[in-house]
Formats: C-alpha cells, structure tokens, sequence
C-alpha cells in the first residue's frame, strides 16, 4: 500500500461522484495482480470470496456495460464485484476479504463506495455468471474522486450519519459486558481498536461489540443485530459483513504494529446484554 493501513483508513471516505478520467493502466494491472494472488481472496476462517472487475460503460466508445446504482453513483469507470454462497461465516468473510480490497485501491488513490442495497443485481449476476447457490452481497465503484464533491456526497453522508461515530465506551468492553474497556487498559490494541471504531458499516449502525479478555491474550467480537433492519430484506443478513469490515481493520492494523494474532470461533460463553447481541469470532495474538 502507499500509505499507511492506520492512514488510509482514517482518510477514506466513500466516493460516489467520479472524474471521467480513465483508470491508469498501471494501475488496473495492480489491481489485477492482487485479484490474482488467491492470498488476497481467502478469508480469516479459510474461505474464498470470489471478486471480479467490470468494466462501466463508457458514453465514448461502449467498453464494457452499464449497471446501474440507481442514480447515487456518477460516473464510476470501473466496478468490482464480489460473490459468495449465502452462508453465515461467508458473509463474515466476505466484508473482510473485500475491505481488505477496498482499502488496497484506496492507497492506489482510486476512489470506492460500499454499495449494498442499491444496486441491479441481475445484470451483475449476469456479468460475473453467478452460480445457483451464490449471491452478491455487495459491489463497489472505482474511479477517480471528482475534485469538487457534489452536494449528493455531502448530503448522504449527513443522512446516514456517517461521520458520527459510537464513543468507545458504547463498543469495548474488559473481561466481560459489565466492565468498559478503557483505552489505557486496551495497551498495544488501543489502535487496533479505535480502527475499527472509524470504520464503515451499513447505514452506519456500528453492530460490533468487542470483548478484550481478562488474560489480555483474546478478542471476542459480537455482533448486535439491529431488529427488524432493512437490510436483512435483501435474502443475507447485512450486519455479518459490518463484523467482518472490523475484523479486517483490526487485523490489518495490529500486524502493521507487530501484533500477531489468528482468528478461531470458539465461543467464551459470556454472559450478553441481550437477546440480539451474537458471538461471532475470536482474535487470539499468538
């Protein structure tokens, strides 16, 4: 990457208008090479996540073809495209595998958006040959931010409050969900864990919930499902792939600082707040 992983996540923001500038080809066969290292592909429970890149339409010449955002993207040159089996842990591996992508272009200087409710999924399902049992569970654009951001951008991202995020003492928690996690207690996980704090999620519910143990050594993330969330409409439950964007934010950021650690799902029997907050996974640092 250009930058760094702490970097890049705190200045990326979602683009939905962009220049008409076509993709750098040095660029596009960067962005090859890592699609084609299967390293990239595979998620933190061994999971492939299949990801293509389609080609927009262009108004000049008719490279590729047009699949629409419903009007909330402009211009986009280029879309990639991920497909999983409709499965629980998939749709967790899934938001960590393609954030991980998203973050990888975004230190190329090319813009994205997390797209997830508002797109044709026919015509990619046509485009990517989606087999029976696979779904898309989201796409994003690609292409070079506009300059001026457009009143659109501005406007959703006061709509969806994307830029209002949970305080700390509302995610993280010590040995347990009757003890708050204070940043000196979290040590070398503090910026780990303020990563994933800042990062996406779907109509900016921040679901994940995080549990450091009493022995310092594991990180239970939990999942507080939204009830009755629109998003659970589309036939796949949205919110696994928000604990999977965290995961990977949390993931990518302690190896940078040299914190190693595997991810296993072996539930600590914790007690929970209530009837909608889920055990999904565990960070164990090596």
């Amino acid at each position: 990457m250009a930058s760094s992983v702490i970097e890049i996540i705190e200045k990326r923001k979602s683009v939905r208008a962009y220049e008409s500038t076509p993709i750098d080809s040095k660029i596009y066969n960067e962005v090859m090479e890592y699609l084609g290292q299967e390293k990239h592909l595979i998620g933190p429970f061994g999971g492939k996540v299949n990801i293509e890149w389609i080609w927009a339409k262009d108004d000049n010449g008719g490279k590729g073809i047009k699949l629409g955002a419903y009007g909330l993207i402009q211009n986009p040159q280029a879309y990639l495209v991920g497909r999983i089996k409709n499965e629980k842990k998939a749709l967790v591996e899934f938001g960590y595998v393609f954030h991980k992508l998203i973050l990888y272009i975004s230190g190329l200087n090319l813009g994205t958006c997390w797209v997830g409710g508002t797109f044709n999924r026919n015509s990619f399902a046509s485009e990517v040959h989606l087999e029976q049992d696979e779904i898309i569970p989201c796409i994003t654009p690609v292409g070079y931010a506009r300059e001026k951001q457009r009143l659109l951008d501005t406007t959703l991202r006061y709509v969806v409050k994307a830029d209002n995020k949970k305080p700390w003492e509302e995610l993280y928690y010590d040995s347990g969900f009757e003890k708050i996690l204070t940043r000196e207690e979290a040590g070398v996980l503090k910026s780990p864990l303020e990563m994933v704090r800042l990062g996406p999620s779907a109509s900016n519910k921040q679901p994940w919930r995080l549990v450091l143990s009493e022995d310092r050594k594991a990180v239970h993330f939990y999942l507080v499902h939204t009830p009755n969330y629109s998003g659970n409409k589309l036939g796949f439950e949205m919110q696994r792939i928000d604990i999977g964007i965290a995961a990977c934010n949390f993931d990518l950021v302690s190896k940078e600082q040299g914190t190693q650690g595997s991810w296993v799902m072996k539930d600590p029997q914790l007690k929970v707040k209530d009837q909608h907050t889920e055990y999904i996974a565990s960070w164990v640092r090596d």
